[in-house]
């Protein structure tokens, strides 16, 4: 039965008092304020409804119609070491973080011999040796917070810290694995990551998500990613979730003078999907890339909103987001650029694709620029369509079957997005995932 709004903030209510109760004295800390904030930010207004224009295309119902436990107490759920191969990225020396429904897992991690400037871990004992660190970093964004990071910063208990220092450069990237382990209850997790770049540091970072067993669970992650003057991080996601999870991930970076920021976000599982990424320059001459890929089938719905902040002058910003749709699935994307009164010389492109393989599926494109500058240069459009059957002729009159020739095709237009991806292994496996997923010109359901 479908719960009330109110009932809605009444079960989230209710866990945070349990929560509190079993704090032992640590209700009084900074960390805990935060807390309170994010529950009382939710409690205000519960998961938003299609009424409001972020959500308009996107309903939550089956999430708030849902009562999902949070998981505050570490249980490694019999999850080991041979469950974890599919996901791994093997590569010499890279650093592997595993968070079991969002808690660090010391012992199916890998942490190789840290050099000298480079810390990598989990954020609650990170947050034990400098309590300090909630109020610099993991206060509320300025702007507003999303509904859904309110509820991750309600529950925050742990995630991944990753800190490069000032003219570090970490050669091999660093993995950070979050699994959701079903059980009889839908289970709430929540890891919240937090990733510093020091000045003229260098760091990649993969963060992906999968599952175990089939049952249903709500991932709601954050992500902080802080870009010192003249940094460059990459950032990848792999979201690749049983369908019957929800996910909804919000993606929060701060771009230093002279930096430069990639994120290639790649989503193929999940029933319904979220994800939130926002870049603000806050030093000149810096430099954000924005791609994304959206692979599904059946009845999935997977939306893409974006954000990008001019707020200073000479910088510059790219994105390419595209989309595979196949069966009933939706797509939304919605990407905005500002570009601030004294944001003179910002060069701004912003390009969204969709390939419809079905007639039943659909998508909801909305590119948007705001321009408050004069001396700028700013483009932005999007295309819908499916298949071009000149192409298709063109390879079938050279021997290639009709399937086969859709296949390529199809393959085509998702790798241009999988060939930004700068970590060799993600690239490589993405690209065999890609390959299952995209048979015979239609999308399946197998991973």
């Amino acid at each position: 039965m479908t719960k009330s709004l109110i009932n809605v903030r009444e079960w989230y209510a209710g866990r945070f008092a349990r929560f509190e109760e079993g704090l032992n004295g640590a209700s009084g800390s900074p960390l805990h304020a935060l807390r309170r904030g994010g529950i009382a930010a939710f409690a205000a207004g519960g998961f938003p409804t299609t009424d409001q224009e972020e959500w308009r295309f996107t309903s939550v119902a089956p999430i708030a119609s849902t009562e999902f436990t949070p998981v505050l107490v570490y249980d490694q759920s019999g999850v080991t070491e041979s469950d974890l191969g599919e996901w791994i990225l093997a590569r010499a020396g890279s650093i592997l973080l595993v968070f079991i429904n969002g808690h660090f897992s010391r012992t199916l991690s890998s942490i190789p011999a840290l050099p000298e400037g480079v810390s990598a871990g989990s954020l609650a004992a990170a947050l034990a040796g400098d309590p300090a660190l909630a109020s610099r970093y993991l206060a509320p964004d300025p702007a507003g917070e999303d509904p859904f990071a309110s509820l991750n910063t309600a529950f925050l208990v742990d995630g991944a810290f990753v800190r490069v220092d000032a003219g570090v450069v970490l050669d091999a990237p660093v993995q950070i694995l979050s699994l959701s382990v079903s059980s009889a209850a839908p289970l709430l997790v929540q890891p919240r990551h937090l990733i510093i770049a020091g000045d003229r540091a260098r760091i990649a970072v993969v963060e992906s998500y999968g599952g175990k067993g089939r049952g249903i669970s709500l991932t709601n992650a954050v992500t902080q990613i802080i870009v010192g003057d003249g940094g460059a991080v990459e950032h990848d996601k792999l979201q690749l979730e049983n369908q019957a999870s929800y996910h909804v991930g919000t993606t929060r970076v701060t771009l230093g003078r002279e930096s430069s920021f990639t994120s290639n976000t790649i989503n193929l599982g999940g029933a319904i999907v979220r994800n939130n990424v926002s870049a603000r320059f806050a030093g000149e001459r810096a430099e954000c890339t924005l791609n994304g890929l959206s692979v599904a089938t059946g009845t999935q719905l997977v939306d893409n909103h974006t954000v990008i902040d001019h707020a200073v002058p000479h910088c510059e910003s790219h994105e390419l987001y595209k989309s595979v749709l196949d069966g009933n699935a939706r797509g939304v994307f919605n990407g905005k650029i500002f570009v601030r009164q004294d944001a003179q010389k910002t060069d701004a492109k912003q390009t969204n694709k969709t390939l419809l393989l079905s007639d039943d599926a659909t998508i909801d494109t909305k590119p948007q620029l705001e321009i408050f500058a004069d001396d700028v240069k700013c483009t932005h459009g999007a295309t819908v369509g499916q298949l071009d059957e000149e192409q298709v002729f063109y390879l079938r009159a050279r021997g290639i079957g009709e399937t086969e020739a859709r296949d390529l095709l199809t393959f085509a237009f998702a790798t241009d997005v999988i060939n930004r991806v700068h970590v060799d292994v993600l690239r490589e496996k993405l690209d065999a995932l890609l390959h299952t997923r995209l048979r015979q010109g239609r999308v399946t359901l197998e991973t």
